[in-house]
């Protein structure tokens, strides 16, 4: 059983920058491809960003591409979300997820662990 909490939420202008982080316990965190989700009020909860075991392979959505870094270190078991030149539409709970999968899949379902969740807020 894994057990997942992030970290690092907060409240951001336009243009700024937040790094989160998820720390992974009740594992071998070296065998679990890591996610990051997030889900705007009103909406479904969407795929953000995935890092394979290794960190060798990292896959985004073409809505942050370019502005968020996914990183894990397998040594403190952490992954991480840097996220850069921030916008209101990126504004939502942004959840970690771990499984077993590869690739990582982009379907919410199809991953088996969850954190409770960050609040990241943009204003414009």
């Amino acid at each position: 059983q894994v057990q997942l909490v992030e970290s690092g939420g907060g409240l951001v202008q336009a243009g700024g920058s937040l790094r989160l982080s998820c720390a992974a316990s009740g594992g071998t965190f070296s065998r679990y491809s890591m996610g990051w989700f997030r889900q705007a009020p009103g909406k479904e909860r969407e795929f953000v960003a995935a890092i394979s075991w290794s960190g060798g392979s990292t896959f985004y959505a073409n809505s942050v591409k370019g502005r968020f870094t996914i990183s894990r270190d397998n040594a403190k078991n952490t992954v991480s979300l840097q996220m850069n030149s921030l916008k209101p539409e990126d504004t939502a709970v942004y959840y970690c997820a771990a499984d077993r999968k590869f690739p990582p899949p982009r379907a919410t379902m199809e991953w088996g662990y969850w954190g409770q969740g960050t609040q990241v807020t943009v204003s414009s």
